[in-house]
């Protein structure tokens, strides 16, 4: 075994703040067979069980040591429909590679780095996968949305002969993967690639049409045999302080999905209109937050804050995002919350108004609820807020489909067995029932789903 972890060459941080590439420039073919060599090739497997979408992560390894780095990329494919895009933005840590017997000792096998080279290389030397001739069963399925789950599912419904039409509200395809997440941690080039990979097997995509507005639910079941829905959680979260309708506060969704989708970060070239601050604060801990901050830092700030109400510790973006952000010189003001944005005579934004936090017990979450400092309050200078403490369920469909059962906070309602919801012939996945979840989550609801539409055009079944 070789024992030494392969570390992934990555753009220099003083570099990397003044462009929109790619952090992380990926594994050379020496480096990921040298670290495929450290796969023990575990007989029970346990990467595998943290795998949501259980992709055999010891059999495509194999493969990667032994160079056959197409056999690896067919074996990866045969259970995940957007490897390049897992391999980037998953988060193995807590996931396969949590699981991982080296993890201890030596340190995980970087299972997701290795599902990048493979996916990469296959893009890269233009090796494209034959598409199987698959059997048409005459039966077509409508798919709400082209998030990660609604893409998972389409490809697995494709697979399986049916008709396939993907529904997408936005200009582009790819959901979260082209609005959410910026260029330098998932080039909208990778994603648009994998989709292409869809639309040769034979998925329609409509872009440009809500459904819930320009057509209803029910107006699909009466063209479609099953439906699937995938709509995400794309309704942003605010504060509620005051000061919240100054000019200069933003939602993490609007600023990213000006500058990733819109492409702002190329005006004039694209007008859309980029959003700068000289001085800007993020408000949250997750990933959303730390893609926003590091946005921000390549935007030409010259200040960029984070404000969490935790410690580092508890603090839900991951590991490398973090590590990313404090290298690139983001400031973490970490145990404070906001209590007020203050504006000038003009109603523009000038400054955050925070209180330092302490942490008690663990809540619900198992994390220490934080609780306010008394008399601790203090302001940070900002022309450019950007809140981004969470989102909940897109309402749009639930809204306008009379007997769709939704949870308290919006959700749809489904069986967690066979993704079904309340209305006959409907089958729903991903954020829109979980809450926001990752992407692999995601996809491994939309391939539950896929199983179970086919199960029920087969059957008749509900």
């Amino acid at each position: 075994m070789n024992k030494e972890k392969q570390i992934m060459p990555e753009q220099k941080p003083e570099e990397r703040i003044k462009n929109f590439d790619e952090v992380s420039l990926g594994f050379s073919s020496d480096m990921a067979v040298l670290e495929a060599q450290r796969c023990l090739q575990c007989k029970n497997s346990p990467c595998v069980q943290g795998c949501p979408v259980n992709v055999n992560i010891p059999a495509f390894i194999s493969k990667i040591r032994d160079e056959k780095f197409l056999d690896a990329y067919g074996i990866i494919k045969g259970t995940n429909s957007l490897p390049a895009v897992c391999g980037r933005v998953c988060p193995q840590e807590s996931q396969c590679e949590e699981r991982c017997v080296l993890r201890n000792k030596f340190g995980s096998v970087s299972i997701g780095k290795l599902e990048r080279f493979v996916a990469d290389h296959e893009r890269n030397t233009e090796n494209v996968l034959e598409i199987r001739d698959t059997e048409k069963t005459g039966k077509r399925v409508a798919v709400v949305g082209s998030g990660p789950a609604g893409l998972t599912a389409a490809g697995e419904l494709i697979s399986m002969g049916h008709d396939v039409t993907v529904f997408e509200a936005l200009h582009s395809p790819g959901g979260v993967l082209v609005y959410g997440i910026p260029e330098f941690r998932l080039p909208k080039d990778i994603v648009h690639y994998e989709i292409d990979a869809l639309v040769r097997a034979g998925v329609e995509i409509v872009t440009n049409r809500v459904i819930g507005i320009s057509e209803s639910l029910d107006d699909l079941l009466e063209k479609y045999d099953a439906v699937f829905i995938g709509t995400g959680a794309g309704l942003p979260s605010f504060l509620n302080i005051p000061g919240e309708n100054l000019q200069g506060v933003y939602s993490a969704n609007e600023y990213l999905t000006r500058i990733n989708l819109m492409k702002a970060y190329m005006f004039p070239e694209y007008d859309t209109p980029v959003i700068r601050g000289r001085r800007v604060t993020v408000l949250g801990g997750g990933n959303v937050a730390m893609d926003s901050a590091r946005t921000a830092l390549r935007l030409g700030s010259e200040e960029v804050h984070l404000v969490y109400r935790r410690s580092m510790e508890e603090m839900p973006a991951r590991t490398e995002e973090i590590h990313h952000a404090e290298e690139e010189g983001v400031i973490f003001d970490l145990l404070a919350n906001p209590v007020e944005f203050l504006g000038d005579e003009n109603g523009h934004l000038k400054s955050v108004r925070c209180i330092r936090m302490q942490l008690g017990a663990p809540d619900d979450s198992g994390r220490r609820r934080p609780t306010e400092v008394e008399g601790s309050e203090f302001e940070i200078e900002t022309d450019v807020a950007i809140v981004a403490v969470g989102n909940g369920p897109n309402p749009i469909v639930q809204r306008s489909t009379p007997g769709m059962e939704t949870s308290r906070r919006g959700n749809i309602v489904v069986d967690g067995r066979t993704m079904r919801t309340s209305k006959k012939g409907v089958f729903a996945g991903g954020d829109i029932v979980s809450g926001a979840a990752t992407v692999i989550e995601a996809m491994g609801a939309g391939r539950n789903a896929a199983s179970s539409i086919d199960e029920y055009l087969k059957t008749g079944q509900w």
